[in-house]
């Protein structure tokens, strides 16, 4: 096994030489030409100063620059902090203050956005690519076009940080979590041995390249000798393209993205009868569709569960045995999975019957960065890590998530927690108090809803919320609907049940979400 994350792409060049590595838009990459470049990057990053140990932050979409940043950051033995597109200057101007980063590294247009709200002050330098460099900044263009490309990467204990990973924060902020080189690399190990990938596959994708699942598919890829066909966004016409052109034998994606597919005029139209499994992440899938997704795919389809804090996945089914739909399926190896009753983490619950997963082994985090307080909160003292998943195990050990981790929304495969809105939508003039809830939704699984109670003498305009969140936080996280309520459900103590917001919804809302 490797030591570090620059690793990966020195073996497999040395393995695979001219084979084809990457697609990505219109440009293609042998394993050769990724190792050159990225080794370009690297001397280049660390002629701007960057050396071992700094947190440099990539904020950008899927592209082959992306990739490039990445390990360009793990050769020099620095630690990467991989940031979702979908933030705004100011959550981005929150995780690169939090962990301390020195330099960004953006798509042109996601940099001059922080550039411009002046957020990050403490950023020593600021790459950008796919565009003209302003004052101030360096061309990513320029700076490979005059480099070396040879680069003898850093070699850091496996244990040492190698990447800072945000997720939306329970008490209004992001919490970054600490990966080892180790929990990564064993993520990639693991997922690989029970998908069975080889350098034979060729994998389409369209998973955001900062987020773990994404990460586990395109650099799964490059550990094992794979091709990866990596588009830019998800879209259903392009992935069939893809699949057609390349003879993929898979394509991993979230819930969302099979029923697109599925719904669509395309799969009539293209072969894509190359295809050997698939695999699905980021929500439970209903098994009705994974029956329809195997029926017209004409191959397996392998759910799987992880989190950020895992480095990615943590169960999965596997390719060669038992695939239970609606099951999460089995620990990796070496990776222990155990059912906690929810009053006392220590005791141990038998077959079937429901509490929360509790994970265990050399995948789960060092914790999160500068925040001991969550990370204790998170991690028992015996390793034990919280799910905050409510789950159940079958006797065979097969894992069953009964229901999402308190509180959380889960939005076409992205986390929302609802502490982070209201903290957004209490700064509204007119909002004196609020609280946000889940709602089904066929396509996305759950959509985000906010009761507010105004301010006296304030009127209800939903409008005026809905842009004061766009302006305030990531897209997706901007809730979906709006509704005035004279008050919220309480405790005794006062704290806002979020439970029984439903009971506040209209009528038609109440008897939509039954049907669903």
């Amino acid at each position: 096994m490797l030591q570090t994350i620059g690793q990966i792409l020195p073996a497999s060049a040395a393995r695979h030489g001219d084979k084809l590595a990457l697609v990505s838009g219109d440009r293609t990459f042998t394993y050769n030409e990724l190792e050159q470049l990225s080794n370009r990057f690297a001397n280049a990053l660390r002629g701007l100063g960057i050396k071992q140990g700094d947190r440099v932050t990539i904020y950008g979409p899927n592209c082959w620059e992306w990739e490039i940043a990445y390990h360009a950051i793990a050769k020099l033995g620095a630690v990467i902090n991989p940031i979702n597109v979908m933030l705004t200057p100011e959550e981005v101007a929150f995780v690169v203050s939090d962990c301390g980063a020195s330099a960004l590294i953006a798509s042109h247009d996601k940099g001059t956005a922080v550039l411009e709200s002046k957020g990050a002050p403490q950023l020593e330098n600021i790459v950008l690519f796919g565009g003209e460099a302003p004052k101030g900044t360096h061309s990513f263009k320029d700076l490979i076009a005059k480099e070396n490309d040879r680069f003898e990467p850093v070699i850091v204990p496996t244990e040492a940080l190698s990447t800072i990973g945000y997720t939306s924060g329970t008490t209004g902020h992001p919490k970054g979590a600490m990966q080892s080189h180790r929990a990564v690399l064993m993520n990639l190990a693991l997922t690989a041995n029970m998908h069975v990938k080889t350098a034979a596959d060729t994998v389409v994708t369209a998973l955001p390249c900062p987020h773990v699942y994404g990460n586990i598919v395109v650099n799964g890829a490059f550990y094992t000798g794979m091709t990866a066909v990596l588009l830019a966004r998800f879209d259903e016409k392009a992935t069939f393209d893809a699949i057609q052109k390349y003879k993929a034998t898979m394509f991993e994606g979230v819930p969302t993205m099979y029923m697109y597919m599925l719904n669509s005029p395309e799969l009539a139209t293209h072969d894509i009868s190359s295809l050997t499994r698939c695999t699905v992440g980021g929500q439970t899938m209903p098994t009705s569709k994974m029956e329809e997704v195997e029926a017209k795919f004409g191959c397996p389809l392998l759910e799987l569960w992880g989190m950020t804090e895992l480095a990615g996945a943590a169960t999965t089914n596997p390719f060669y045995g038992e695939n239970r739909h609606g099951s999460i399926g089995l620990p990796y190896p070496g990776t222990f999975a155990r059912i906690a009753d929810v009053e006392d983490v220590n005791k141990n619950l038998e077959a079937g019957e429901v509490g929360e997963l509790m994970i265990k082994g050399p995948l789960v985090m060092q914790g999160y960065y500068g925040n001991e307080a969550a990370t204790k909160a998170t991690i028992e003292p015996d390793g034990w890590m919280h799910t905050g998943d409510v789950a159940k195990m079958d006797e065979d050990g097969y894992v069953y998530i009964v229901d999402r981790r308190k509180d959380m929304i889960l939005t076409g495969g992205f986390n929302i927690y609802p502490a982070e809105l209201e903290r957004v939508i209490a700064a509204h003039p007119d909002v004196a108090l609020v609280a946000v809830g889940g709602q089904p939704d066929e396509a996305k699984g759950e959509i985000a809803k906010a009761y507010i109670v105004l301010r006296e003498g304030a009127k209800g305009d939903a409008d005026s919320i809905i842009a004061h969140c766009r302006e305030h936080m990531a897209a997706y996280k901007v809730p979906k609907r709006v509704q005035f309520v004279d008050d919220l459900p309480k405790t005794s103590t006062g704290k806002v049940m979020r439970r029984e917001l439903k009971t506040l919804d209209p009528p038609e809302e109440r008897d939509s979400s039954a049907a669903e």
